[in-house]
């Protein structure tokens, strides 16, 4: 087995069915020369070893990580859990086709106190060194230890009351390092094989980690949904951190080089200052917009906004990219083609022929799974004062009855009506919720959360951000801007205006008239080009009687 290093002088293509698509394109990005942290990727095939517990793949495992390690060492000038220069990783994983949120990662592997006093030392900066070990703490105890997150979750919200403070991003770093010992404490009195203080037993174990999650519930379900159950397994990349916790010069973001849900030729941006990247496609936190990142962060908006046009060109279609800023400085993370909705993937592959980046074949192959007898825009009759209004993160518009977990909206659906499944957060753990539900709405998140990205994928309207929802699903019944619904309810959403509506709404449906025709041009001047085949002399009948009667 062998690693694939990423960044310094290699500029060798691989291919995603060998280090995933993630780590494919990675190792592309940096070719380009773009500002890409240094990685490394331990391949698919190691997935199954792993996972079938072969006697080999635990010394490759090992092998292939110590490797790499020293790999990023040399890369950076830092050293993995060093006390002055520490070296953090994030851990990831990557299938050969994109799998958003279904599988596993851990960010901030090495995070030991060794380096956590190295961190303060190299960047002066006690806060981001404690929240780096909180935040490890939070991620591998439930992504490799498999404990509950609510644990860590109610301690940190009843630091957040005691201290006064409306979120953990206004705790200083007294109050994060009081919080780290707590954790740690707990964590203790559960399970502690050593792995606190031993960098490369973290790194290990949540390397196999993410090898495991691909035979997870969720990545199982979702494999079946898409029809991806001939993909081998993850590859698992190990990447040097940058980090977007470090203050409001810092953050973390996901863009869209257009938007995936109408397909019009606009970037869309979701940023969260002071934050790493699981924050915003958790879909726990809503981020601003690319409106403002254009008006308080103006050169990394350009500078983005140029990367986004650069990927476009160089991929041939959408891409989805994930990006830190860290102290000023734009890090891109991973970049892939963008899911879309139906409609949406109607309009961009016409835009990008007629901007010569695809041909009219590429563009008809790209649509052609898609029903272009029911690619329809719907849209209400009379629009009054909504009950309700979230961001918009899939277009379209469904009525339903509301169901508030996977398993009411299971049950609602198999009474033959449509659901609309309404949660706190957009969990991929709903996924096959997702699939049932007509619609999607959830109380917090942003357009670029995993989740999200799923919904569009479904052709499911999807809204999120809205603040004046409040859910209580033992009790089977939310608040909605001071108005109590029920399950079963019949609610209606607009997943292009962010509206919520009581009851079932009149609905008109009108067709994409003008790009349909230029689809139906192209298709019929491709049936003109197709070579004619020959025909087949007619098949002789066998003679009564032949040989051997």
């Amino acid at each position: 087995m062998h690693i694939v290093r990423i960044g310094g002088v290699s500029t060798k293509p691989h291919s995603a069915e060998a280090i995933g698509a993630k780590a494919a394109n990675l190792a592309q990005m940096a070719a380009l020369g773009l500002p890409v942290p240094p990685a490394f990727v331990l391949p698919v095939e190691l997935c199954a070893d792993i996972i079938g517990k072969e006697a080999h793949a635990e010394r490759d495992l090992r092998d292939g990580l110590k490797e790499g390690i020293e790999f990023l060492e040399s890369a950076t000038g830092k050293r993995f859990g060093d006390g002055r220069q520490p070296l953090l990783v994030s851990v990831r994983s990557g299938a050969a086709r994109s799998m958003p949120g279904m599988l596993d990662t851990v960010l901030d592997v090495g995070c030991t106190s060794t380096a956590v006093q190295g961190l303060i030392r190299s960047s002066g900066r006690p806060r981001l060194a404690w929240d780096c070990r909180r935040r490890f703490l939070e991620s591998y105890t439930e992504t490799v230890l498999g404990l509950d997150p609510a644990l860590f979750a109610a301690h940190l919200a009843e630091l957040i009351l005691a201290e006064g403070v409306t979120s953990d991003r206004e705790l200083d770093s007294e109050a994060l390092e009081r919080l780290a010992a707590d954790e740690r404490a707990l964590i203790e009195e559960r399970n502690d094989d050593g792995w606190l203080e031993d960098a490369t037993a973290q790194l290990e174990s949540a390397a196999r980690a993410v090898y495991h999650s691909w035979m997870s519930e969720r990545a199982q379900s979702y494999r079946h949904l898409q029809q991806l159950d001939h993909l081998e397994g993850t590859a698992v990349t190990v990447q040097a951190m940058v980090f977007g916790n470090g203050g409001l010069s810092s953050g973390a973001g996901v863009a869209f080089s257009r938007d995936p849900s109408t397909g019009l030729r606009q970037p869309m941006i979701d940023l969260l200052l002071d934050a790493q990247g699981e924050d915003v496609v958790s879909g726990r936190r809503t981020p601003d917009t690319e409106q403002t990142i254009a008006r308080s962060l103006p050169t990394i908006a350009a500078e983005l906004g140029d990367i986004l046009r650069r990927l476009e060109k160089e991929f041939g279609d959408v891409q989805d990219v994930e990006f830190t800023i860290e102290d000023g400085k734009l890090w891109v993370l991973q970049t892939r083609s963008a899911k879309r909705t139906p409609r949406a993937a109607l309009r961009i592959a016409i835009d990008l022929v007629h901007e010569e980046l695809i041909t009219r074949q590429q563009a008809l192959d790209r649509i052609a799974g898609i029903d272009l007898a029911a690619l329809v825009q719907v849209s209400l009759v009379s629009a009054d004062t909504p009950l309700l209004t979230g961001i918009g993160a899939s277009g379209g518009i469904a009525a339903g009855r509301a169901a508030f977990s996977s398993e009411s909206a299971r049950r609602l659906s198999a009474g033959g009506d449509p659901v609309i499944l309404m949660r706190p957060d957009t969990s991929t753990a709903d996924v096959e919720g997702f699939a049932l539900a007509a619609g999607i709405v959830t109380s917090v998140g942003a357009r670029t959360a995993h989740a999200a990205l799923v919904a569009r994928q479904m052709g499911k309207p999807c809204i999120v951000g809205c603040s004046g929802l409040a859910i209580d699903v033992a009790a089977d019944r939310a608040q909605l801007a001071g108005t109590t619904i029920s399950g079963s309810d019949w609610i209606t959403v607009d997943g292009d205006s962010g509206n919520i509506y009581l009851g079932q709404r009149e609905t008109t449906v009108t067709q994409p008239e003008a790009e349909l025709a230029e689809i139906a041009t192209w298709q019929a001047q491709a049936r003109d080009h197709e070579p004619h085949k020959p025909k087949s002399p007619p098949r002789q009948r066998a003679r009564q009687g032949s040989a051997g009667g």
